[in-house]
């Protein structure tokens, strides 16, 4: 038999793992709106039992250890989620400025009023104007309405080349800034392995900073795709782009923003200097929509400008102008963003060379095939209409933003769904705490109960003796 004194301290060792459960279960529910936080749960076991005449007698029970209820799986399916999720919301982000500074639905000339004119309405007048000018060749009105047009496209031009360059430069310093955020949380990953790896050694557990890791590793993956590898002590190690950046407590590398000799950011580790190819996260989704889409429309734009500029100068050089001279460029510059109208026509537009003979003041020649131009197919723009190349460009940006939305809807479903899951296992359910409290109470009580009972045994037991 177990003894007075031996069944005092199976409800004082009672009273202990009740008291604990209590307390883990108040961690619980103080963590209940902590996302970042995983449940914890008390693992009781029998104590050790007692050999006695009438067989084994159990003596209780003991706290063995405060489990964190974590699925592995799930977190490696989130942080997967977070690096396919940050690629597309930056390149949506990317793609969404982009469309907001160049105006609704690319309003190139930068206008957003109601009714403000695109690059395509501008072309379409340019091209109306020289139609105007073929038709009245002498009119000083029509001469000067075909400068104010043409001011007017090069102006557009010129806006657009300019917000494009800004948006350049502005997502290289989102890829900069990025890097520098994902090296920070490098160091606090190490960091972490450390702390970990020393409370586990001495045999305890370090639930919440696991916890704390498992965010610094879900928000490195929102920034670039990552790959981990669990070590016995606790430590997780990291690489990026196939390289290991972390090794336990250590951290072997970071990274860094280089340019290539294109003035483009691209990323690489610091010390190795090795370029890294990325498949995931914001820092990759900022760099391919910088690369891809905006690119793309980025060379358009001085495709179509510096086609304008050959094909129109090409037929106006020829011409003659109201007092008889000829030779000049319409345009000077060679892409959009140097586009502009001959300085002596802005001041003078007596000088436009709309005749196709020298002194026929009443001829458009000239001036009526610059007219047709505008609806000619261009070898050097796909044979294509100048607003047919400017269409299609716009709609290859559009079908990309369109891309990009649909995407980071189908991966924020995607990612809702994990996150549910993940809640299910590791999320604290104040029902069940709530439960988990009343049980851990009652059983607390009743310990105190066994422990007042044998000290009343006691007491009666002394009183025999006296």
């Amino acid at each position: 038999m177990l003894g007075l004194f031996s069944t005092l301290n199976l409800g004082a060792r009672a009273l202990q793992a009740n008291q604990l459960g209590v307390e883990v279960t108040g961690q619980n529910l103080a963590n209940s709106s902590n996302a970042a936080y995983s449940r914890q749960r008390v693992t009781l076991s029998t104590s050790t039992p007692m050999d006695t005449p009438l067989g084994m007698q159990g003596t209780g029970v003991s706290a063995t250890s405060i489990q964190q209820v974590r699925d592995a799986l799930l977190d490696g399916q989130v942080r997967d989620e977070s690096s396919v999720g940050g690629y597309w919301t930056a390149n949506q982000n990317a793609l969404e400025n982009a469309q907001a500074q160049l105006g609704q639905f690319l309003n190139i000339n930068g206008a957003t009023a109601t009714g403000a004119q695109g690059l395509s309405d501008q072309l379409n007048n340019l091209f109306s104007a020289f139609q105007g000018l073929a038709t009245s060749p002498t009119s000083l009105a029509a001469r000067q309405n075909v400068v104010n047009q043409a001011q007017a496209l090069a102006a557009g031009f010129n806006t657009a080349s300019q917000q494009l360059s800004g948006l350049n430069t502005g997502l290289n310093t989102s890829v900069s800034d990025n890097v520098t955020k994902a090296n920070q949380l490098l160091t606090q990953i190490a960091s972490l392995n450390d702390q970990i790896s020393k409370a586990t050694a001495s045999g305890g557990t370090a639930n919440d900073l696991v916890d704390s890791r498992e965010q610094a590793l879900e928000n490195l993956a929102g920034l670039v795709n990552i790959q981990t590898n669990a070590n016995p002590n606790g430590a997780i190690d990291v690489s990026i782009g196939g390289t290991q950046l972390i090794s336990g407590s250590q951290t072997l590398d970071t990274l860094q923003t280089y340019d290539p000799g294109n003035g483009q950011l691209l990323v690489r580790t610091t010390t190795g200097g090795t370029p890294l190819t990325l498949t995931g996260g914001s820092i990759q989704g900022t760099i391919d929509a910088r690369d891809g889409a905006l690119q793309t429309l980025r060379d358009g734009l001085d495709t179509l400008a510096s086609s304008l500029i050959s094909q129109v100068n090409g037929i106006y050089s020829s011409g003659y102008d109201l007092n008889g001279g000829t030779g000049a460029a319409f345009f000077t510059g060679t892409d959009a963003g140097t586009i502009a109208v001959n300085t002596t026509l802005q001041t003078d537009p007596t000088l436009v060379q709309a005749a196709g003979v020298a002194g026929a003041t009443g001829d458009n020649t000239v001036a009526l095939a610059l007219a047709k131009l505008g609806s000619q197919s261009i070898a050097g723009l796909g044979n294509k209409s100048f607003t047919g190349a400017f269409a299609s460009q716009v709609g290859s940006f559009g079908f990309a933003l369109s891309n990009a939305n649909t995407e980071v809807a189908n991966q924020g479903a995607v990612a809702q769904m994990l996150q549910n899951q993940r809640d299910s296992v590791s999320g604290v359910s104040l029902e069940e705490e709530m439960a988990n409290l009343i049980t851990f109470q009652q059983a607390y009580a009743a310990s105190s109960k066994i422990i007042t009972t044998v000290d009343q045994m006691l007491q009666t037991v002394i009183g025999l003796k006296t």
